[in-house]
């Protein structure tokens, strides 16, 4: 097994190549991957739009992939990288799932659910303790987001 694995700026670049994806499919580019004993047991995107379904942000389908591919409801040890901050819907399906580690890139301002509108993980009264850390790789997973909702406002000009 190669040492990268255990590395997490390359998982999290696996993460943006998700994002990458969900921009490409015009879906708000933030990806998601789930690593267990270092490998990957699940990636995916956020795919709301075009599955017409709110709640499938890129860590919940991660969520819901891995739990398929490991037969279990609940992924204890393992770790979700996320190019966004998680919103309080999916820090509620990390709690739920078991996830031991959360790492993610860029902040989100106006709904994030760790650190930038309410630490939700910090002394709460959930019967789970989930590990973070922030900040990994944040201009780069930022940029993707501004560069997409840039281009949208664009596209929405010129009609």
């Amino acid at each position: 097994m190669p040492a990268d694995v255990f590395d997490d700026n390359y998982w999290m670049q696996r993460a943006i190549v998700c994002a990458k994806q969900a921009a490409q499919l015009g879906e708000v580019p933030v990806g998601a991957v789930i690593v267990v004993d270092g490998l990957c047991v699940a990636e995916s995107w956020n795919q709301s739009i075009s599955s017409r379904d709110p709640s499938a942000h890129a860590e919940i389908s991660a969520i819901r992939q891995a739990c398929r591919n490991l037969d279990n409801y609940r992924i204890p040890g393992a770790t979700l990288y996320v190019t966004l901050e998680p919103c309080v819907m999916c820090v509620g399906a990390i709690v739920h799932a078991r996830v031991s580690r959360v790492v993610y890139g860029a902040l989100e301002p106006k709904a994030g659910a760790i650190e930038s509108q309410c630490s939700m993980l910090d002394n709460h009264p959930f019967n789970w303790k989930v590990e973070t850390q922030g900040g990994l790789l944040a201009e780069e997973c930022a940029a993707i987001l501004s560069g997409f909702f840039q281009q949208r406002r664009a596209e929405k000009k010129q009609k």
